[in-house]
């Protein structure tokens, strides 16, 4: 079953974001991820609670384990504090894979 990391965030006034996106993409196919999506905002994101963010990537995981192991990944300790110094109001969320919307729907009754 897939896994997805949706990423949204602002870029941090500084190079850091693009030395991670220089070595991200190697780092991501080591353990199996494809990145599946990029984006930038696209004008007025409407009403929301929530400030939008100007960017998204969305990556597409084997598995958690295979998402875990990225993260956990010695070889690229020094590579996660780039992302994390060149971005502001980072949004990380992570989801699995559905076929459809049925299993949110059996969740959604179960909890009311």
């Amino acid at each position: 079953m897939s896994f997805y990391a949706l990423n949204l965030f602002d870029l941090a006034d500084n190079d850091l974001y693009k030395q991670y996106s220089r070595r991200s993409v190697s780092a991501v196919k080591k353990h199996g991820g494809k990145v599946v999506s990029l984006g930038k905002l696209a004008g007025d994101a409407g009403e929301s609670e929530v400030e939008p963010r100007k960017a998204m990537i969305l990556v597409e995981w084997p598995s958690r384990e295979s998402f875990d192991a990225f993260l956990e990944d010695p070889e690229h300790k020094d590579l996660h504090p780039l992302r994390e110094g060149g971005t502001e109001n980072y949004l990380w969320w992570i989801y699995e894979s559905l076929e459809d919307l049925r299993p949110i729907f059996r969740e959604s009754r179960e909890e009311s």
